[in-house]
């Protein structure tokens, strides 16, 4: 959801014909037998999440000369949020060209924008061209991870067991579903879905609709279906800033450009990618930037120029700045809920029954279906799953507070343990596939140092993380998110969890590992 995505490595080939010229002339040795001579170690891998992370975890880790890979997903495909989302209207607000593997340009992308099923396509697609999905264990959710013994010992839901040496959790952030607290929810009598668990059977066309929410999820669902319903009831609790942004479709001619020149895509991702950066994501990270007021004026601009209705318009009205909360993108909710068949509730609910929602002003809007666009919870992160430590270390003491994280990476006191988009990253403005590639290319240099036989453990230390995150908390006071609104970007001490800096510190961080960060024993 909105909420702000390759082809075999040239290796893979070469190292496989020489594996097999050696299997045919030489008699069988154990690997790791064959990794003390070589005086590297070859190292086991346990990928926690098969979404966009997840594959580009082992397209990455096998291209490095890492075979032994087993990728654990909870559900029975892959994709990740793009997958368990697939509610009508469902895109992303990143452009296709940005939100594609850096190594994997997608010369098909239909518009600037990507629909959701879009999306899983180009993940499963470049999946297959990777063979990843032979190393991916389907319905298999780990429970619990123990440090034993120097390795990581996995229990899983089915009751299987795996030992690794090294354990990525790729389990993204927008995967456990936020439940409103409303009287009498459970006693609706028509159908009821939230947008992260859409079931497809649920009837829309002719339908009298209700949507809680007003965030990405439920504009970009208002939008698709306010001319296929008999009646749409949006209950908004908090109106949103919505940025205009228009999605054209490419053109024939120049779908044939990407695929006759991928060094075309390859520049324009480039050039996206520069002035998303230089735009909208480092303005929110300076509430009294010039682009932060350009932003500003845009929604402004899109509010008062679209919505006719004095008294609708102003109950659109935010009365927070612009991007406080995740900036709503979209070329058309504006119209859509002007819609005849749309209604914007602001009253508050009260309570839902049998028949429908009923606000407080005793109406009961009556329903046939009702939608739950009430978003994630977004500091889960990995959990339930139970990680335990050397010396009885566990993350849910760690995390009892909060999650944290050095550069959200990695957890002092749980070593050989690395996160992609872990706990206070730049979830809120850079693509997060961007962000995942830099991450990982980061975690790479010091798992290679214990192939290398320089240590066996690595861990990032207290000091480094408490440094981070005191740095992190005060920068974090100057960005646009804490200016005086309610959102999912705050953690419990209204202190936005996410990174407030700009892309190019970003990039500079994570282009090499400061030793000195790190525990490196062994």
């Amino acid at each position: 959801p909105a909420s702000p995505t390759d082809f075999a490595p040239a290796t893979a080939p070469v190292l496989l014909t020489a594996m097999t010229a050696a299997a045919m002339t030489s008699p069988a040795m154990d690997p790791a037998e064959a990794g003390r001579e070589s005086g590297r170690r070859n190292l086991s891998f346990a990928v926690i999440g098969a979404g966009m992370s997840g594959i580009l975890s082992s397209i990455k880790l096998r291209e490095h000369g890492y075979t032994d890979i087993t990728i654990y997903e909870k559900a029975d495909g892959l994709g990740g949020t793009w997958r368990a989302n697939t509610y009508p209207g469902v895109a992303c607000d990143v452009p296709s060209v940005l939100y594609s593997y850096s190594f994997a340009p997608n010369p098909e992308w239909s518009h600037r924008f990507a629909a959701g099923a879009e999306i899983l396509d180009y993940l499963e697609g470049v999946a297959t061209s990777n063979g990843v999905q032979e190393s991916i264990r389907f319905g298999e959710e780990v429970v619990r991870c123990d440090f034993v013994d120097g390795r990581w010992h996995l229990e899983t839901s089915l009751g299987a067991h795996g030992v690794v040496d090294v354990v990525i959790a790729a389990t993204g952030v927008l995967h456990h579903p936020a439940l409103p607290d409303i009287e009498g929810l459970a006693s609706f009598g028509g159908r009821t879905a939230h947008t992260a668990r859409w079931d497809p059977t649920v009837p829309i066309d002719d339908q009298r609709i209700g949507i809680i929410g007003t965030g990405s999820s439920a504009i970009q669902m208002v939008a698709a279906i306010a001319d296929r319903v008999q009646a749409l009831s949006l209950f908004q609790r908090t109106a949103q800033w919505v940025m205009p942004q228009e999605n054209p479709a490419y053109t024939e001619e120049e779908t044939r450009v990407f695929r006759d020149d991928p060094a075309v895509m390859t520049t324009l991702h480039e050039d996206i990618s520069e002035m998303f950066a230089n735009g909208f994501s480092n303005a929110v990270g300076d509430a009294e930037s010039d682009g932060m007021r350009m932003i500003e004026a845009a929604c402004v601009a899109n509010l008062e120029d679209s919505v006719a209705d004095v008294e609708l318009r102003e109950r659109l009205r935010p009365d927070y700045r612009a991007a406080c909360k995740r900036l709503v993108v979209s070329p058309d909710f504006y119209s859509a809920i002007q819609h005849p068949n749309a209604e914007l509730v602001t009253d508050s609910i009260q309570c839902v029954e049998p028949e429908g929602v009923r606000t407080v002003d005793g109406r009961l809007h009556e329903l046939d279906v009702l939608v739950l666009a009430t978003g994630f919870r977004v500091d889960r992160f990995m959990r339930p799953m139970e990680v335990v430590g050397p010396d009885d270390t566990r993350l849910s003491d760690l995390w009892a507070r909060r999650p944290t994280a050095y550069m959200s990476i990695a957890v002092p006191g749980i070593p050989n343990f690395f996160m992609l988009n872990g706990p206070n990253g730049p979830i809120g403005n850079f693509s997060l596939i961007e962000v995942a590639e830099l991450q990982f290319a980061f975690i790479l240099q010091l798992v290679d140092r214990i192939r290398s036989g320089e240590c066996s453990l690595v861990s990032a230390t207290t000091r480094a993380t408490e440094t981070f995150e005191a740095t992190r908390v005060e920068a974090a006071k100057k960005t646009v998110w804490a200016t005086g609104c309610r959102s999912w970007y705050l953690d419990d001490r209204g202190v936005p969890a996410a990174w407030p800096w700009t892309f190019q510190r970003f990039r500079e961080v994570m282009a090499e590992p400061n030793v000195d960060d790190f525990h490196l024993t062994g």
